[in-house]
């Protein structure tokens, strides 16, 4: 799912493009893309764009006359700038918006259609899409830490949860948490001031430095190969592949339905998290520190976590 800086990109992108510029026209590729029904998309045409920003994890094309185009990506959304008039894909297309100098196109890859257009009108509508989540590079260390302990939850499910912090998902999430050299499973409610200091900075740095990078890997281009995982990323999808930073293996469990990777050495004191499918199945055979692991690793192969030989599912 595309972030704050895959998104920030995006917005410059297209304010780039079409801040100034009338919407002739929106053309829908499948109708269940549109959620919204008044006002109609004709109300849109022939509006200027006054603004392209970001709202949370949404895209939020301002029109004269506080009208509002929100765009929401979910998982596999993706966003082209081609030539006006260009016919949108067959099976991945959902819409087409037309601009005199060209076309945006929202596409989404896979059979399930979860990406999203709403059009509303007047900024009370708009607001409404608002999940109150904290923005990291808006807010202060006291407001950032008084939204992560509202509720006592994992960190991270708070940083990927919209109501707590505002334009961070799966990806991020866990380079932030390397970056702060906190464990994914604590709790909220149990940091200290000085880990919840080390959260907020780790959280600006990352965010702010990963979209500068995608800024400049975009130049005067449009974003292509918008993607969660990316070179250069210290932990997020390099399951297996050592830590820049000690060199352990990374290592990935599945926790409340989202893969969670994280270094044991920098993050969770050598400890390994349990994974909760797996470690159900090995149960007491499960490794618990990064070190028996690799020790088991040495001796039965680094396919085999438990050092067996198989799994008795019986």
């Amino acid at each position: 799912m595309p972030e704050l800086p895959d998104l920030a990109v995006y917005a410059e992108a297209l304010a780039r493009r079409i801040v100034g510029e009338p919407l002739e026209r929106v053309r829908l590729g499948s109708p269940f893309v549109l959620r919204t029904v008044e006002p109609s998309l004709d109300v849109a045409a022939g509006r200027r764009v006054d603004s392209v920003t970001r709202l949370g994890k949404r895209l939020v094309v301002a029109l004269e006359d506080e009208l509002f185009l929100l765009v929401h990506l979910m998982r596999a959304g993706r966003l082209r700038w081609v030539a006006a008039g260009t016919a949108l894909p067959r099976r991945a297309g959902l819409a087409a918006f037309d601009f005199p100098p060209g076309a945006v196109l929202l596409t989404e890859a896979g059979s399930k259609r979860r990406a999203s257009l709403h059009l509303v009108a007047g900024r009370e509508a708009l607001a409404e899409f608002d999940r109150g989540g904290v923005e990291v590079l808006e807010a202060d260390e006291a407001a950032f830490a008084a939204a992560l302990r509202r509720a006592n939850h994992t960190l991270k499910r708070a940083l990927t949860d919209p109501a707590i912090v505002a334009g961070v998902g799966n990806a991020y999430s866990d380079e932030i948490l390397h970056r702060a050299r906190l464990s994914p499973v604590a709790l909220t409610r149990s940091l200290g001031d000085d880990a919840v200091g080390r959260l907020f900075a780790a959280s600006r740095a990352v965010l702010t430095e990963w979209t500068e990078r995608l800024r400049r890997e975009a130049g005067d281009g449009f974003p292509e190969h918008v993607t969660a995982f990316r070179p250069g990323m210290a932990v997020h999808g390099r399951h297996g592949q050592p830590c820049p930073d000690c060199g352990a293996a990374v290592q990935r469990i599945v926790f409340a339905d989202r893969e969670v990777d994280y270094c044991a050495r920098c993050q969770t004191g050598g400890r390994l998290l349990a994974d909760r499918a797996l470690s159900r199945l090995l149960k007491g055979d499960w490794p618990r520190t990064l070190e028996e692991l690799e020790e088991r690793q040495a001796a039965h192969g680094p396919g085999n976590p438990a050092g067996r030989g198989s799994v008795d599912e019986s």
